[in-house]
């Protein structure tokens, strides 16, 4: 079972570090090798995707990615960003399905800002399509119109992209509740009635599995308002980002939230949903249970290994019973811990 680990920039060495701990410790025999992605790779090969990096992604069986980019490259030309390094690896892979849990754990009921009762229990799967949309379609750029610039985006979905995704949405849904919420913005965007149309075509192949539609905007609003009335979202890649985010931010920290990037078969990039967090870099205070939650996902849906992903998950719910917190989900009267002395703790429990 070969498994690709990119630390990536920013704090992405130091968590990445602590899930490939907790791996070792489950002793299922992995090959672990490291390789380059983002800024670290564009200082050392001036390519945010290098060649190298691409073969030993392309031949392993999943993907461990901590985080990309930092202020240090904002200004280089767009083709040697860092986010450019995330783009490259997900479309090369055919990564299309992202899949983001929003959990929130009792124990943290009192880090989301919004009030307990709203959010307690609280248990979404947002589904994002990851390889069209906005982010890919052509034409696209910054050129000049009437002596002014103009820039050019091309927001564009196939029918094919929306089946698969849609799909991977009801089959998720089939294990949970069997609710999907389809979001769109139909009422605007012929792509996104194009969307509604092919969902609800995609619905009849799930008889069991009930369907419901939201504009974009109201989705946003009933986030916030009444969260748990939805169990499975499925929306585009633009939407997606921007929903996934706020999801993230229900549970008190985007430090807890993991996320999953699959192709057809189950191979799978794993990554914690907040970014490179540069401010903190190198500082040892970072929260790792994102990348953990993330190495959970990688054994049940690459590595089809239920039990596993069970006993880490466990060991991160019994670490935050016994008190122990990050300074992102820190409160009065716990036991405030660095990214290292969390990982330690996993560890204990497993």
């Amino acid at each position: 079972m070969k498994i690709c680990v990119l630390p990536g920039d920013g704090i992405g060495p130091e968590i990445t570090a602590e899930a490939v701990r907790v791996l070792k410790t489950l002793d299922l025999q992995f090959e672990m090798e490291e390789a380059l992605l983002g800024g670290c790779a564009v200082d050392a090969t001036g390519n945010p995707y290098p060649e190298a990096t691409q073969k030993l992604a392309r031949a392993a069986d999943a993907v461990l990615l901590g985080a990309v980019g930092g202020p240090q490259w904002d200004n280089n030309p767009r083709e040697q960003r860092p986010e450019r390094g995330l783009l490259g690896i997900r479309k090369d892979l055919g990564l299309f399905a992202n899949l983001r849990p929003a959990i929130l754990y009792p124990e943290l009921a009192n880090a989301s800002t919004l009030k307990p009762e709203v959010v307690a229990g609280l248990d979404i799967l947002i589904v994002r399509e990851l390889t069209g949309d906005i982010y890919f379609g052509q034409p696209r750029g910054i050129e000049t119109r009437d002596g002014e610039r103009v820039g050019v985006n091309t927001m564009v979905y196939s029918e094919s992209e929306i089946r698969r995704i849609a799909r991977v949405a009801f089959a998720a849904a089939r294990k949970r509740n069997k609710k999907v919420c389809s979001v769109d913005k139909m009422n605007v965007l012929e792509c996104t009635q194009l969307w509604r149309d092919v969902v609800i075509e995609t619905a009849k192949e799930f008889p069991d599995v009930e369907l419901s539609h939201m504009l974009v905007d109201n989705a946003a609003m009933q986030l916030v308002k009444n969260p748990k009335q939805f169990d499975v979202m499925v929306t585009g890649n633009m939407f997606g980002d921007i929903l996934s985010d706020e999801a993230s931010m229900l549970t008190g920290s985007i430090g807890m939230l993991p996320s999953a990037s699959l192709d057809e078969k189950n191979k799978g990039l794993y990554e914690p949903s907040h970014g490179s967090a540069p401010d903190i870099a190198g500082k040892g205070v970072a929260n790792p249970l994102a990348t953990i939650l993330s190495a959970a996902m990688m054994l049940r849906y690459t590595f089809n290994n239920e039990a596993a992903a069970q006993r880490v998950e466990n060991a991160v719910k019994k670490v935050l019973a016994q008190g122990f917190r990050t300074g992102d989900i820190y409160e009065p009267g716990m036991k405030k811990v660095g990214t290292k002395e969390m990982g330690d703790a996993v560890l204990a429990a497993l």
